[in-house]
């Protein structure tokens, strides 16, 4: 049985790259320079780019006819939370589901994500372990995960979705359906966030997530709270930093970024009431900012006062990247959005959005070798240890998109993926190819 087995196992190998791929005569950007390679050919053996150069002649692979068109790096998503962003809220905060729901949510939702040419995410909060096990072991189609795990903060914060009356819980050990199941989690004072921290890293998360300051959906905390104390930040890092990885923070107000970043968080999640002397401390200190350019019409609240933080928040999306442009901070592309699968369609035309702050090149950067440059700060935790990810180089991941045209001359294309997307390709896997058509 055990030889079955292992022929089985030898032809599904096979099957997997059963042929090498020859892209011919295409302009190339390789997610780094702003001058495209014109009319280059790109071959691809297994899951690698072996070789980038005019002229390739080979035998036996799948050639396809790139003329005209612009071959760029796989998309990377710095803010995508997989369990979230295709599960309706009712289902988390209002218990109308379960988590082998949300799980299967998840695993279909992450082909679509895929195929909108989002080949890599940071998953800032969740329980997607699940879904990157069975996409990495090429079960199921999606796009490569760096998961953080649950994302903790203190009770009163982010990740407190506990009612009032359930207050106050007799011990730690008084978890929710949730909690368990390492979608969120709260823990206060320094023992018990140093021993969580452990926990989730002990889970397989690649960086921790934690919450410096007040939250939009979140019933208890406003936003121009800050959330933990240095000490408990501190321990947090420590433990990350000793698991060979980082720390990234949930926060809006001013002084809950500079505490997570005096207390050596490397990445700020959303931050956008930075003031210009925050922004400039992250940039001596090399901290990363994660905004997200919201619209007003992206989110809704049925709660006024969510509502109203939503409000808050979109009026300074164009300050915050206004500022942060102009100092000169490292800022990755997330889109964080949540609860809605309609919405989650409206991925791209985020990265689009960028243009009103970044000429296409830096926006395509910033999304494809920027991004990927933030998820190698988890070190020897990063999963995808063979090649770099966010570029169209030699010996790089062959994660890919042939687009119908030029998005270094026009980034709106990357706002109908549907349509100027032809190509798609994670691994050396193509999953979709409508060039003939």
């Amino acid at each position: 049985m055990k030889y079955i087995l292992f022929i089985v196992s030898l032809i599904t190998s096979f099957n997997l790259f059963a042929q090498d791929i020859l892209i011919k005569n295409i302009d190339v950007f390789d997610g780094k320079n702003e001058k495209l390679r014109k009319g280059v050919d790109v071959l691809i053996h297994e899951n690698k780019v072996q070789k980038i150069a005019k002229n390739i002649q080979t035998d036996s692979c799948e050639v396809i006819n790139g003329e005209g068109k612009t071959l760029i790096p796989g998309l990377i998503d710095a803010h995508w939370h997989t369990s979230y962003a295709y599960t309706p809220a009712e289902i988390l905060f209002l218990n109308q589901g379960d988590m082998p729901e949300v799980a299967i949510r998840s695993m279909k939702g992450a082909e679509q994500t895929l195929l909108r040419g989002f080949t890599t995410v940071r998953d800032p909060g969740g329980n997607p372990f699940a879904v990157k096990k069975l996409i990495d072991s090429g079960e199921y189609p999606g796009h490569r995960i760096l998961p953080s795990g649950p994302f903790m903060s203190q009770t009163t914060g982010h990740a407190d979705h506990y009612c009032v009356l359930d207050e106050p819980r007799k011990s730690p050990g008084d978890m929710s359906y949730w909690e368990r199941n390492m979608m969120a989690i709260t823990a206060d004072g320094v023992p018990e966030v140093r021993k969580v921290t452990r926990e989730i890293l002990k889970y397989g998360a690649t960086q921790i997530k934690i919450c410096t300051g007040g939250g939009v959906s979140s019933e208890y905390d406003p936003l121009e709270v800050m959330e933990y104390s240095m000490d408990e930040i501190k321990a947090v890092v420590e433990e990350a930093e000793n698991y060979g990885t980082y720390v990234q923070s949930h926060v809006m107000i001013d002084k809950g970024i500079i505490a997570a970043v005096n207390a050596g968080v490397k990445s700020i999640e959303h931050g956008f009431f930075a003031s210009d002397a925050t922004l400039e401390l992250m940039k001596e200190k090399g901290v990363w900012l994660s905004p997200q350019p919201f619209l007003e019409g992206d989110n809704s609240f049925a709660d006024p006062n969510s509502q109203k933080k939503w409000l808050d928040v979109v009026d300074a999306v164009d300050n915050v990247y206004q500022k942060a442009s102009k100092i000169g901070v490292k800022v990755s592309f997330g889109t964080d959005i949540l609860f809605d699968g309609e919405s989650a369609k409206n991925q791209g035309a985020l990265l689009a959005r960028l243009g009103n702050w970044y000429s296409p090149y830096e926006a395509l950067r910033i999304a494809t070798s920027g991004n990927a440059e933030l998820l190698e700060m988890s070190g020897s935790r990063h999963p995808y240890q063979e090649g770099p990810l966010g570029v169209v180089q030699e010996g790089a991941y062959a994660d890919m998109i042939i687009v119908d045209g030029n998005p270094l001359e026009n980034l709106d294309l990357v706002a109908d993926p549907e349509n100027n997307f032809l190509m798609i390709m994670k691994d050396g896997v193509i999953y979709k190819n409508t060039m003939d058509q």
